[in-house]
């Protein structure tokens, strides 16, 4: 195979007690993905040697000391961490915090450094990860301060995109981020994350509304007719296909999206519950709008199977996919 298509990946752990190295080694005994992939874990090389005996694996590991010199065909695995973690399956612990902040810190460092081309990250527990130079709502805004460019939390996957204006943030505060400039700000990141990662030229973007109904023209509210409403406008003046606002509850029902290149959500739960509906296992959470590329799998740290050996790779499996089809894409472009 063409070298060009093989990429350095490197890969935090997220959350020890959680099932982040689980998904990492099941996905890796696919001995096709070393076609692709070179991976470099950031852990312990004991841990996983140890996790991957007690499930039976046989994917080789390397403990790799010199970031320049990965082995082919391995799961390298950077010693990050002082000794082996203790396991303690399911627990919402301090240590497993400690863990999977040194874990993500290191590979970002080797991302930004290039000794990596991509990031894939396992899930991090967002309240044990909180240290004091840990004060993020999740992996996306620690990476928007580490990395240049603004973030834009992107979900992606086959035949669906779904990008939000407001992420992880309180449902009291969202009213207050919903101003004609941010809005308008993050459908530029779309439209130019379409264009750069997916090589979309005149890319066409669906706006969900603000208000249940778009406002039905001012009972339930007026922010539809003054903020969304005059900007689409403003946007399509310009030539860009943006659509909208539509109401969000028949929207995905009705499978509209499937019109759309992508879909800009206002808030969280309006774009992401009907997103991991009809993706779940198979979605992406991509950070856009970055100098670097970064993803992860669609789901947590799912602490109540988590060291049963019952955790589904697949989410993960694709954003390693994800991560190598946007690196190229913007080597291409």
């Amino acid at each position: 195979m063409n070298e060009i298509f093989k990429i350095s990946v490197g890969i935090s752990v997220g959350d020890p007690n959680g099932i982040g190295i689980e998904i990492i080694l099941k996905a890796f005994q696919d001995k096709r993905l070393f076609s692709f992939f070179t991976p470099i874990v950031f852990a312990h090389s004991e841990s996983l040697e140890k996790e991957s005996k007690r499930m039976g694996f046989t994917t080789p590991i390397f403990l790799l000391k010199d970031l320049n010199t990965p082995k082919r065909g391995q799961l390298n695995v950077v010693n990050c961490w002082e000794r082996p973690f203790k396991f303690n399956y399911g627990k919402v612990e301090t240590a497993g915090g400690v863990a999977a902040l040194s874990s993500l810190k290191s590979a970002t460092a080797a991302l930004k450094k290039n000794q990596v081309a991509t990031l894939v990250t396992a899930p991090i527990h967002k309240k044990n990860i909180q240290v004091k130079d840990f004060n993020f709502p999740g992996h996306t805004d620690f990476l928007n301060a580490q990395l240049e460019g603004e973030s834009l939390m992107f979900m992606i996957t086959e035949g669906l995109r779904v990008a939000l204006v407001t992420d992880h943030i309180p449902l009291k505060e969202i009213p207050n981020q919903l101003s004609k400039e941010n809005i308008g700000h993050k459908l530029s990141l779309l439209s130019k994350s379409l264009i750069q990662d997916f090589g979309i030229q005149r890319p066409k973007i669906a706006v969900l509304g603000i208000n249940p109904h778009t406002g039905d023209q001012g009972v339930i509210g007026k922010e539809d007719d003054s903020i969304l409403r005059p900007l689409i406008k403003q946007f399509f003046d310009k030539g860009q296909l943006v659509f909208g606002p539509f109401a969000a509850d028949g929207f995905f029902g009705s499978q509209s999206y499937t019109k759309y290149d992508a879909v800009l959500a206002m808030y969280h739960d309006q774009g992401l519950i009907a997103f991991k509906t009809l993706s779940f296992g198979k979605g992406v959470n991509f950070t856009a709008g970055l100098n670097r590329v970064r993803t992860s799998p669609d789901h947590g740290t799912a602490f109540d199977i988590a060291g049963q050996g019952m955790a589904d790779e697949s989410s993960f499996r694709e954003a390693l996919y994800a991560a190598r089809s946007i690196y190229l894409q913007r080597k291409e472009s």
